[in-house]
């Protein structure tokens, strides 16, 4: 969530960075700043009234000591309309803050100055291409057909136990997403992620306190009777982990890595381009989550950037780093980078990660500061994927087919404890 402050002295940049994201209420940004003048406004005469209210508390005492009695009732009597008063306008203070922030919520964060402009992902940069990449030719199969060929998936089971997007692994298939799932949070741990395992279900606050919710609300799984939401990705458990911590700046940063099931509703997501392992509604995920020092946040995006890379290389799979434009950030990002591995069977390109850095737009709401100098800030927070399964599987099934089975890339075959699907 933006500061109302920081849109009150920026204003021309607010406006340029929501132009950027095609942002089109931009009216919003006044309607912020004026609601604020009159929470302000209100605030100003209640403080007045509460210290003319005291003031008067003491004098009322002072009376009574000298005897001056109906001076006291008098004083007693405006002191009491006083309260009224002060009643009024505290109710008409937590409306006003209510309404502010219900403004504020609307509000997505403001890009950095290198995200450029652009409205879809058609218009994001390209800024590492590992491989030239190509086909498999003839013959090439997608990991659907491959997954029920060596009894991997079963996708059709999945539906019928739950419905589409649940698939059930077997056998290898099974025990290669263990095995990913291990890779990952060991690769992660060596880089001095501490790991953590969080609840699978967050409340209304924690959904806020990330920028789930209201953004995304329509896409998270909702547990009515106990007002509780699944988790879209273990960002949000980890995340939620530091509300309302007050650091010292000795104790930063904060490195955490957690493996989840994630669960997406994916409302309106049909078609060819969600077949498979493409998209779906529960799968597993592993995070990496940092609080940074403001100064020190677009240093460690970099940073990340290359741990997934090494990542993706010890895969041997064919990727490419994109820096998203405005358009296709996330509501919450101040600058993502997205890495997508090659699917050669398809011949397209899958999302597998998302890198981004927040900034001070989750802190905020999270309430998430440490002190320096005597004083606090706001921390500035970061996550990343590290990895999604379902994509860097269909990926690593479909890339390393051959007329034996599949043979896996070595890093992964240790894991797994074979090499060959066949």
């Amino acid at each position: 969530m933006l500061q109302v402050n920081f849109l009150r002295d920026n204003k021309e940049r607010v406006l340029e960075g929501l132009k950027k994201r095609q942002f089109r209420n931009l009216e919003l940004v006044d309607h912020a700043i004026a609601t604020d003048d009159e929470r302000r406004k209100i605030q100003f005469e209640l403080d007045s009234q509460l210290s003319e209210s005291n003031k008067i508390s003491k004098e009322i005492g002072l009376l009574m000591k000298e005897g001056k009695k109906e001076e006291a009732e008098s004083a007693k009597s405006k002191t009491a309309q006083l309260k009224e008063s002060t009643s009024e306008l505290k109710s008409q203070l937590d409306v006003k803050e209510k309404e502010l922030i219900n403004i504020l919520y609307q509000l997505p964060n403001i890009p950095h100055e290198q995200v450029k402009s652009g409205a879809s992902a058609d218009d994001n940069e390209i800024v590492y291409q590992s491989h030239d990449v190509e086909g498999l030719g003839e013959g090439a199969i997608p990991h659907w057909e491959l997954a029920k060929k060596y009894n991997l998936i079963d996708f059709e089971l999945g539906v019928k136990i739950a419905g589409a997007g649940f698939p059930v692994y077997l056998g290898k298939g099974a025990r290669l997403q263990r095995a990913l799932v291990q890779y990952f949070l060991d690769k992660n741990v060596e880089k001095g992620y501490m790991e953590v395992n969080p609840p699978h279900v967050v409340n209304e606050a924690s959904g806020y306190g990330t920028g789930q919710l209201p953004d995304k609300e329509g896409q998270m799984y909702f547990i009515n009777e106990d007002n509780l939401y699944l988790i879209p990705t273990a960002e949000v458990p980890v995340t939620n982990l530091y509300r309302d911590v007050l650091f010292e700046e000795k104790d930063l940063p904060i490195k955490n890595t957690a493996f989840s099931q994630c669960y997406r509703r994916e409302a309106g997501s049909y078609g060819a381009h969600v077949r498979g392992l493409n998209r779906l509604h529960q799968f597993e995920k592993v995070e990496i989550v940092r609080i940074e020092k403001p100064e020190n946040s677009y240093t460690v995006l970099e940073e990340m950037v290359e741990h997934i890379k090494e990542i993706l290389s010890d895969l041997e799979l064919p990727y490419r780093v994109l820096r998203l434009c405005g358009g296709d950030t996330g509501f919450a990002s101040a600058m993502t980078y997205d890495f997508e591995v090659w699917s050669a069977a398809q011949e397209k390109w899958l999302e597998v990660s998302s890198v981004s850095n927040f900034e001070t737009f989750q802190a905020n709401r999270l309430k998430c500061r440490y002190k320096t100098d005597g004083k606090s800030q706001l921390v500035h927070t970061l996550n990343g994927s590290a990895m999604a399964l379902p994509r860097i599987m269909a990926a690593l099934l479909e890339n390393n087919q051959t007329e034996e089975g599949i043979k896996l890339p070595k890093k992964v075959a240790e894991y797994a404890k074979f090499h060959l699907i066949s």
